[in-house]
């Protein structure tokens, strides 16, 4: 998976390049192995009182110590182009996956008495797969401020993955991942669209994004587990567990859905956002060093 990773993050290197795509420039941080050493060992955002303390073995005013601190962070945090490519091979794996499961779901509403096909199993196997991957790789990819949403939707996942497929609910749990990967690949290219400036254009993705995943999450979902777990199937030990972990994906869609609509009604800033400090405050730090 890495690998793989590696690979669709240089292909996109490029393509970021030719759409516009470039990093911020950043103040320069002056080195120092006192700040250094707290900012890797002790923490990245010391209190006031550390900051006095640090300000007396390092020889600087607080004020700059506290600046250095918010450089330091700014240098771990992911450029643009480094945002641009994940968002971009996700896109290309959400939306294979989407229709691809389109495909999968036909064939099993029209063969509903027939032997699953062998292909089913391996997208089966895709998916399970990549949210396991997901979870790997959390604390490499870009971290947002839904960190432990997203743990907790990886883990239930993947665990409603592998008991479906084990207790043969193989049709039920085709359709689940198709309800749930109809808006994901709409997500990626608004984000895509958003590290490329193009404004108006990402607004009216979003805004697809946003209707697709209120119908999908909060209608279809809860309409076709109701349906197939009601009329369907009896009460046992599986279908609770099931059950269980199919609830604590509803209360995270519920939560999503809350902040989409606040995002969309301007009440608030992607709460998924990575940035730390305002750009403001950066681009004031970066006239400074220049001047």
């Amino acid at each position: 998976y890495l690998l793989s990773f590696e690979k669709a993050f240089r292909k996109a290197l490029p393509l970021g390049r030719r759409l516009g795509v470039s990093d911020k420039l950043r103040p320069k941080l002056q080195p120092n192995a006192t700040l250094e050493d707290f900012y890797v060992l002790l923490g990245r955002t010391p209190k006031e009182g550390d900051l006095i303390s640090l300000s007396k073995q390092s020889g600087l005013p607080v004020k700059k110590v506290e600046t250095w601190f918010r450089h330091r962070r700014a240098q771990d945090r992911p450029g643009l182009m480094k945002k641009f490519c994940e968002s971009s091979w996700r896109f290309t794996f959400y939306s294979t996956s989407f229709f691809s499961g389109l495909a999968g779901v036909s064939h099993c509403l029209s063969l509903v008495s027939q032997p699953l096909l062998p292909a089913l199993g391996w997208f089966y196997l895709l998916e399970l797969s990549f949210y396991c991957s997901l979870v790997a790789t959390l604390p490499f990819d870009v971290k947002r401020k839904d960190f432990k949403e997203q743990i907790i939707h990886h883990i239930a996942t993947i665990t409603l993955i592998f008991v479906s497929y084990c207790a043969n609910l193989v049709r039920f749990g085709m359709i689940v991942m198709l309800v749930h990967d109809a808006s994901d690949y709409i997500l990626e290219l608004a984000k895509m669209l958003h590290y490329m400036k193009w404004k108006r254009v990402c607004e009216a993705v979003f805004i697809v994004f946003a209707v697709v995943f209120i119908i999908s999450r909060l209608v279809l979902f809860p309409l076709i587990t109701y349906y197939y777990f009601v009329t369907k199937f009896q009460l046992f030990l599986v279908s609770c567990v099931i059950n269980a972990f199919l609830m604590v994906l509803q209360l995270l869609h519920i939560f999503w859905s809350y902040l989409i609509i606040q995002m969309i009604f301007g009440k608030r800033k992607d709460a998924r956002s990575d940035t730390e400090e305002s750009d403001r405050s950066e681009a004031e730090d970066l006239a400074k060093n220049q001047e």
